[in-house]
């Protein structure tokens, strides 16, 4: 669970996520509020990075950690309480009958409660690597995935951004990697989101660049 000052919203979604019995890890990347105290008020383990480096070098200290600790699958959410705690049975649930190495949360099955800015550059940035990856993905950009861990060590990205997730994509198309997707809520109504589209947008674009180049 990468983490960037969400001291407020943290503590209720560890909470939430620890009665599925499952451990959680908080990356705190650089938050300069009380995200660790809370977060391990909550029953989380969290692994500090003092200056803010971005979601994708979060994410990798958090592979780092699922690996050296030997865990099957690890399932990535974020802080802020956009996701749904109550679906991470969903993903476990799915993982467990089918085996599927790779599950990404779908919401644009319903996307009645999604901003129309943020509906608009899903699907376009989905699109586009859709163009590039021999499986479609129809929610590329949610954070909200299980990951087989042993897939892992395949995914080192460049990007440290947003774009990381979707340089994960990539990587994991390139080498086969068989991916699944599963409908997740939306949640917007509280969440205050720090994708800003037209910085990540253009972030994401850089990113596929230098990838297909």
């Amino acid at each position: 669970m990468p983490a960037f000052n969400e001291a407020v919203h943290i503590p209720p979604v560890i909470e939430a996520v620890r009665e599925h019995g499952v451990d959680v890890v908080v990356i705190d990347d650089g938050s300069t509020d009380e995200t660790t105290r809370v977060s391990k008020g909550a029953g989380a383990q969290v692994i500090r990075q003092e200056t803010n480096q971005g979601k994708g070098a979060a994410l990798q200290r958090g592979f780092q950690y699922a690996l050296d600790n030997f865990y099957e699958a690890l399932i990535t959410m974020d802080a802020d309480g956009q996701h749904d705690p109550a679906e991470v049975a969903l993903f476990i649930d799915t993982y467990d009958r089918t085996g599927i190495p790779v599950l990404i949360g779908n919401r644009m099955v319903d996307t009645k409660n999604m901003p129309l800015v943020r509906r608009y550059t899903n699907r376009l940035m989905s699109g586009l690597l859709g163009r590039h990856m021999r499986q479609y993905i129809p929610d590329s950009q949610n954070g909200f995935r299980l990951y087989q861990v042993d897939v892992l060590p395949m995914v080192s990205t460049e990007a440290r951004g947003y774009a990381a997730e979707s340089e994960i994509l990539l990587k994991l198309d390139r080498i086969g990697i068989r991916m699944d997707s599963i409908p997740v809520q939306t949640r917007y109504q509280t969440e205050q989101s720090t994708i800003r589209p037209v910085r990540d947008s253009l972030r994401f674009l850089r990113m596929l660049f230098r990838y297909v180049r």
